[in-house]
């Protein structure tokens, strides 16, 4: 399988260029069988099938349910490091999505309503590479702990490993996570070293009124009316309450009420469900208070009653500077610095990788997947969306080299 795009000469690049036609067939065969959270039970098995071939020191099962933990040590005798024990995490996402796949590739989901649309089958299969590589070399002085998690896709599978102990039993000094982008093109990583992703909250409005007859509504309190009243007053808080230098968003994205064959009968109820999006926690206390206060005034207004339940699923994914700083530098040592774009925009979109970053230092970055045309240039979570094996190689080799570099061994070289 020829590369389109060649980093500068580097041994670990070279090795994962040479496994690429193994890391292609297994990325295919985890996207033909997609899985949701916690229910990656092939997923992990084909995971700790590769690893044992890989020959590392230790699996550990059980965490978060179906996540997986390989641990590889170093061959290096005293680490350059001056932390008495050295040990970095990797780690990458296994789950798929609940959506029907749109393409036509050979490997396309057989599970009727599932879909790897979002690339985690891709980043298995560089984490199984880059242990591989680790196990077979061992160029390093400290511990690599993989970390393969289930149910990123909103089910928050970093924070049940952490419950299970995860940090506990494998006390790594920092850890690392990348997502392929297809707004980027092959051959090129993105990273900043503040925001990544913002946080994602959920926030569900119920409004109660009077139900009644379509054609006396002056004897009615009608929910629907009420919501689109509430629908329209929610998109003043950001215009209105919230910094323009700073950034949020409130998409309100589904109503359900009445029976939509009951055409004059005013309904009881209604609920109105959207998300709320938000670097800053100041902004997110603010956004959460203002919803509360909007819709039960607009509410009351009506002669009805707003209930908001403000949920809060996964935090700003933030990176630390010098983890940020670190991940930009290993990447630019495969690729040369014209390839890494070190004040990338964030994405409002969220990422559960920001547990694993509340609690120890690290990075996350974007690995450039897009292609002109093709599977490859659709956007994350699109039905025709499908990883592009290209970056294989790539990806394994800065999972890597992210170990070597951060735990080198004393005398060691470049890369």
């Amino acid at each position: 399988m020829a590369l389109q795009f060649h980093p500068p000469h580097s041994r670990v690049f070279s090795r994962m260029a040479e496994l690429h036609p193994e890391l292609t067939a297994l990325r295919r065969d985890l996207h033909a069988h997609p899985e949701l959270g916690f229910e990656e039970v092939y997923t992990s098995a084909r995971v700790i099938e590769s690893l044992k071939v890989c020959g590392v020191d230790a699996i550990h099962t059980g965490l978060g349910k179906t996540g997986v933990v390989a641990v590889i040590e170093g061959r290096g005798g005293k680490a350059a490091s001056t932390l008495p024990h050295p040990m970095i995490g990797l780690r990458a996402d296994m789950d798929a999505l609940p959506m029907a796949e749109g393409s036509e590739v050979p490997w396309q989901s057989t599970k009727q309503g599932l879909m790897h649309g979002c690339g985690h089958d891709g980043h298995t299969a560089m984490l199984v590479g880059a242990a591989r590589y680790l196990a077979e070399t061992r160029n390093f002085s400290g511990t690599a702990v993989l970390i393969f998690q289930p149910g990123e896709e909103g089910y928050a599978g970093a924070r049940a490993m952490m419950e299970d102990g995860l940090f506990e039993r494998f006390p790594v000094q920092s850890v690392y996570a990348m997502h392929n982008w297809p707004a980027m093109p092959p051959g090129t990583v993105g990273i900043n070293p503040g925001a990544m992703c913002a946080a994602a909250d959920r926030v569900t409005i119920e409004i109660t009124g009077r139900g009644g007859h379509g054609a006396h509504p002056y004897q009615t309190v009608d929910p629907v009316l009420v919501a689109a009243h509430i629908i329209t007053a929610v998109q003043s808080i950001v215009s209105r309450n919230v910094k323009a230098i700073d950034s949020a968003v409130i998409s309100l994205c589904a109503m359900q009420a009445g029976d939509i064959n009951a055409m004059s009968v005013v309904p009881e109820s209604a609920t109105l469900v959207g998300t709320v999006r938000t670097f800053n926690p100041l902004v997110q206390d603010l956004v959460e208070r203002r919803l509360h206060e909007l819709c039960t005034a607009v509410a009351t207004g009506f002669g009805a009653t707003a209930q908001v339940t403000f949920e809060r699923m996964y935090p700003a994914t933030i990176n630390t500077a010098a983890e940020a700083q670190f991940a930009g530098d290993v990447a630019a040592s495969l690729l040369g610095e014209a390839k890494v774009v070190r004040n990338l925009e964030p994405s409002m979109g969220a990422e559960d990788f920001s547990f694993m970053l509340q609690a120890k230092p690290g990075a996350y970055f974007r690995l450039g997947q897009g292609t002109e045309s093709g599977p490859s240039s659709c956007y994350l979570h699109n039905n025709r969306y499908d990883f592009n094996d290209e970056v294989l190689p790539l990806g394994a080799a800065l999972f890597a080299s992210l170990v070597e570099q951060a735990m080198p061994m004393q005398g060691s070289g470049a890369p």
